[in-house]
């Protein structure tokens, strides 16, 4: 990212804060990035997906990704896109992962699975006992198609009732349900437990059930990036970021705990340094078919002034707050 006049960098604010170098603590979450082809193409999107993108993740380096988490024992495989599901190997990806020792997530923009060549999806995800993070912008038709389109509320409700209808969301089945929610604009978030209520209210009038809901504020990455530049908001945006700063996130910082594989198998320190081109190093691996525990579980870890917006407040990661 370019410089931001007079904003103080993040290693100088880990420095003050007693916690620099950045370094992981394990390598306990693998999260594949199939790639940047999706059929929708959101405003705020960091990874600036899209139909138009052609990377897609090939099954070599799936099958790496597979024999990394079993030799290595890692307890859990996420699967995040683009729109993952449009990989060609996606559904080979999901069963492998069923039969292994190891839980699954997978992340859905959910109008992908109304689609008619991925309607088989939500019944594979269950067979599977995946859990799935569904994106969703707001629990009102007029806010969540501003931000995605026309017809995207109703065609997200139309795959979150599928999913209900196979037990997704009812503690009783084990089958989970997740919302992500990110904010429609350069501002952080509300309150994570306020807007869960927001949202269980709103969509009980669709009879919709989930089991929680995440808050990921809007990192100054892809397509959010430009958006920002565009409006003259960069600077603004990002001394919100920094003056928010909260060095008590820095523990749980899902960037030390999660190694994030690109669809070309290149290794970082999370999606969003995936999305800047921004490979592990520090002595580290920066490739699936090089990986070595032992140097990437303590690797040093790359930063950026993005990273201020998983510091900020009450932090944000892919499962939402952390502290």
């Amino acid at each position: 990212m370019e410089d931001v006049r007079g904003l103080k960098s993040f290693d100088d604010m880990l420095r003050e804060s007693g916690h620099y170098p950045l370094r992981a603590e394990d390598v306990r979450v693998l999260q594949m990035n199939l790639g940047s082809l999706c059929n929708q193409s959101c405003k705020h999107c960091h990874v600036e997906a899209g139909p138009a993108r052609g990377e897609l993740m090939r099954k070599e380096i799936m099958e790496y990704c597979l024999r990394v988490v079993d030799q290595h024992h890692i307890g859990c495989v996420d699967i995040t896109g683009g729109a993952p599901e449009m990989n060609p190997h996606y559904r080979w990806l999901v069963e492998e992962c069923a039969r292994m020792d190891t839980h699954l997530i997978v992340r859905t923009n959910l109008t992908i699975l109304t689609e008619k060549n991925y309607s088989d999806i939500p019944e594979l995800l269950a067979r599977s006992g995946a859990e799935v993070i569904a994106s969703l912008p707001h629990y009102t038709e007029a806010i969540t198609d501003r931000v995605r389109g026309s017809g995207v509320f109703r065609a997200s409700i139309s795959a979150l009732r599928t999913l209900n209808s196979l037990g997704y969301g009812d503690e009783k089945t084990g089958l989970t349900l997740n919302l992500m929610y990110n904010s429609a604009g350069a501002y952080l978030p509300a309150s994570q437990k306020r807007l869960e209520e927001e949202f269980r209210k709103g969509l009980s009038r669709y009879g919709i059930r989930f089991n929680n809901l995440y808050t990921l504020v809007n990192m100054p990455v892809g397509r959010f990036l430009k958006f920002l530049k565009g409006s003259g908001n960069l600077s603004s945006y990002m001394k919100r970021l920094a003056d928010s700063f909260n060095a008590e996130t820095i523990k749980a910082l899902m960037c030390r705990t999660t190694l994030s594989v690109g669809w070309d198998g290149t290794l970082h320190d999370c999606d969003f340094n995936q999305m800047l081109s921004l490979r592990c190093n520090s002595g580290a691996p920066d490739h699936i078919k090089d990986f070595h525990m032992e140097k990437l579980k303590h690797r040093v870890i790359t930063t950026g002034l993005h990273c201020y917006g998983c510091t900020a407040g009450s932090g944000s990661s892919c499962t939402g707050e952390i502290s």
